[in-house]
């Protein structure tokens, strides 16, 4: 068994299906599921239910990946070890990053840390800041929006301010009906946007479209269907094209603070500490 097979076996316990493993580790259906037999061939057993919803461990499965996190961690360990006590910047960055930041920034980001350090292996997952806030303890670093992480160290990269658009004019002193359309993230977003209209009586919503993605909602916005509360770092360019308006309370701007977090210690980690060093100069507003 290789460490990969080991660390597909999590994937799939995680995920909880063949095809979403597959798009996860950008492999075809089919060799999933392939190299699933070969390891249950392997072991001699059924490692898998397969219910109509999700993969279900069965009780030999549940004991192989026990296994699996442990020859995994173990094997971080290790290379976490080696480039330690190497000249050379090497071993693996595990980086958990929120979605927005993800798409719009990090390509870049590891674009330059990977030219300069070729050796590293990059561990990346991206998602929810709330899903990554939950399993923050595997990641040597944590890329957030929103509250911190208290149990961490946290330091702030940008404040991203709110603008409310639509293709129709925001008129002042006059009451404005329109759908409101919003993409999937954290709770303490939607809080902040439902407490700015509580105080913005002259802007009612008379229903809500929820879509997954914020290029979703932004196309969506575009085509007429609604106002979206959207974030400067992905509506730069369409402040001269629609009508919009800042978020503000109390007379001060309504953000959303991106944050790096990680752990007391893991810059003692050389690979660690680069990347850390680099995303702490990067300009992102």
């Amino acid at each position: 068994m290789k460490i990969d097979d080991y660390e597909l076996l999590l994937k799939l316990q995680k995920i909880g299906t063949v095809r979403g493993t597959a798009k996860d580790v950008l492999i075809s259906q089919p060799a999933v599921t392939q190299r699933l037999k070969y390891m249950e061939n392997y072991f001699g057993e059924q490692l898998f239910i397969r219910t109509p919803k999700t993969l279900v461990p069965t009780p030999a499965g549940e004991i192989v990946l026990g296994h699996a996190r442990q020859v995994t961690t173990q094997e971080k360990a290790i290379k976490n070890t080696l480039a330690r006590s190497s000249g050379e910047v090497q071993g693996t960055l595990s980086v958990a990053c929120s979605s927005l930041v993800s798409q719009r920034f990090l390509p870049s980001i590891l674009g330059e840390y990977t030219q300069a350090f070729p050796n590293v292996e990059i561990d990346l997952v991206t998602g929810l800041s709330e899903d990554i806030k939950r399993e923050h303890n595997h990641y040597h670093v944590c890329i957030i929006r929103g509250e911190t992480l208290k149990e961490s160290i946290s330091k702030l990269l940008f404040e991203d301010a709110l603008y409310i658009f639509d293709t129709e004019p925001f008129p002042d002193h006059q009451l404005k009906e329109r759908p409101l359309i919003s993409f999937k993230s954290d709770d303490s977003m939607h809080n902040q946007v439902d407490t700015w209209l509580y105080y913005h009586q002259d802007i009612k919503t008379v229903k809500k479209i929820s879509v997954d993605q914020i290029e979703t909602c932004k196309q969506f916005m575009q085509e007429g269907l609604g106002m979206a509360v959207l974030p400067e770092s992905v509506s730069s360019s369409l402040m001269d094209k629609y009508p919009h308006v800042a978020l503000q309370l109390d007379g001060r701007p309504v953000t959303r603070k991106t944050w790096i977090c990680y752990q007391e210690g893991v810059r003692n980690l050389p690979q660690v500490d680069r990347f850390i060093e680099g995303i702490e100069q990067k300009a992102f507003l």
